[in-house]
């Protein structure tokens, strides 16, 4: 094979005739495959079914003296606040353990934000005009779902191999009005980029114009290699205080990944005063999350070593299905010059940069066969992709024959779309 940009019109048209006859053999076979989020499969969710058997009779119910069937704790119970401080590195003074969603957790940080102001607002960010947030790009787009409700004027920042771009970072924070940024700091959704301890060193000593400046600081993916051992990261809460910008971050996990997405449990650490702050706001609104699940979560898990051994099953499952799409890749796509990708070593997803103006076509050309994938554009704010580039591959919940099957599509797609926009030059 040879790059589609040095061949000839002729050669351009014999291949798209090619392609087209091999598109319509695909959407024949009536697929119906779902490679639009980065769901767990059976395989891994089925890894923990003894979870459930952990809490057996009433004495089981008690975290020392506390009995987490009744009220009170909101916070979250002692022994799942130390898992996720174990876990994560930080104390467990600085977590709050929530239900089964993080996202819940993110969205109630800008919420309060909004309604109330965070530690060391000035006043509540809604009684300002023209508030901003920074979003490294490709991210997430749950993320930018958050802000976006709230009005916020969301800023793209460009995603470097050593993390968001630092320099764009600094420059944008000198606007008071930039009240914060999204992380995903180990293995991003979508690149896969593991922050540089340079880019750390940078985040941390930042000195924002506004007071309320916050790290939006999901750690999705800490524990969560696919590929190769457990890589560790720095506790972003003591990396901040040692700083001197102790109040500046608000960090997000969760088990969806580890045990189970429909019956986890979340945490949110913190500065303890920022902790002590949030309590008090949320206190309105409920009296304790779900502190059974917690208590299971943490007699199941144990402590940050039983949970990476968890993990390592995880990773048997996830890491044949992610060579799988590069194997793929490598095969059908590098040869032709006309996508670039990522080679991720843990997290979710594969991310794919296509010849510019080509991913919305491939996309919909993947769903007209079958494939469902996630939405282009989804990656930027605003579902705005400027180079109509990224698409977002999420290998995890199909088996391998149908993640074969998928990629079938995906390559084919991705080849039919560049040679649209090729020959329409």
């Amino acid at each position: 094979m040879t790059a589609y940009t040095t061949r000839t019109k002729d050669e351009l048209q014999t291949e798209e005739r090619a392609v087209r006859a091999k598109f319509e053999e695909l959407k024949a076979r009536g697929l119906k495959l779902d490679m639009s989020r980065g769901k767990p499969g059976k395989a891994q969710l089925d890894l923990v079914m003894d979870m459930f058997d952990v809490l057996k009779t009433p004495e089981d119910y008690l975290d020392g003296k506390l009995d987490v069937r009744n009220y009170g704790e909101l916070s979250g119970i002692p022994s799942a606040k130390a898992l996720f401080a174990d876990i994560l590195g930080c104390r467990p003074a600085e977590v709050f353990v929530g239900g089964n969603a993080s996202l819940n957790l993110m969205y109630g940080v800008i919420s309060k934000a909004h309604t109330h102001g965070l530690l060391h607002s000035e006043k509540p960010w809604s009684k300002l005009e023209g508030i901003k947030f920074l979003c490294p790009v490709p991210g997430y787009d749950r993320h930018f779902a958050v802000t976006q409700s709230f009005g916020v004027e969301m800023i793209p920042i460009p995603m470097t191999a050593e993390g968001p771009d630092m320099d764009a970072v600094e420059a944008a924070i000198a606007d008071p009005l930039v009240k914060g940024m999204w992380c995903v700091p180990k293995y991003s959704n979508p690149d896969g980029i593991v922050y540089s301890q340079k880019t750390l060193a940078r985040l941390t000593h930042m000195k924002p114009a506004a007071a309320d400046f916050t790290l939006m600081w999901d750690n999705a993916y800490s524990v969560h290699e696919f590929c190769g051992d457990y890589v560790p990261f720095p506790d972003i809460i003591s990396l901040c205080r040692e700083a001197g910008n102790p109040d500046m971050v608000y960090e997000f996990a969760s088990t969806s990944k580890i045990t189970l997405p429909g019956a986890g449990i979340s945490a949110m650490a913190a500065s303890e005063a920022n902790i002590a702050y949030m309590t008090k706001l949320l206190s309105i609104e409920i009296i304790s999350y779900d502190k059974v699940n917690q208590l299971r979560h943490a007699r199941y898990l144990k402590d940050k070593a039983h949970t990476l051994a968890l993990m390592k099953k995880h990773a048997a499952i996830l890491g044949p299905k992610f060579q799988t799409v590069l194997d793929a890749l490598d095969k059908e796509i590098a040869p032709l010059g006309i996508a670039s990708w990522q080679r991720p070593m843990g997290g979710y997803f594969v991310s794919v940069n296509a010849l510019p103006g080509t991913a919305k076509r491939a996309v919909a050309l993947c769903k007209e066969a079958g494939v469902v994938m996630t939405g282009a554009g989804a990656t930027f704010p605003y579902g705005k992709d400027p180079k109509d580039s990224n698409i977002r591959i999420a290998p995890s919940l199909p088996p391998i024959n149908e993640l074969e099957a998928a990629l079938e599509v995906i390559c084919t797609c991705l080849k039919l779309a560049a040679l649209e926009k090729l020959l329409a030059k």
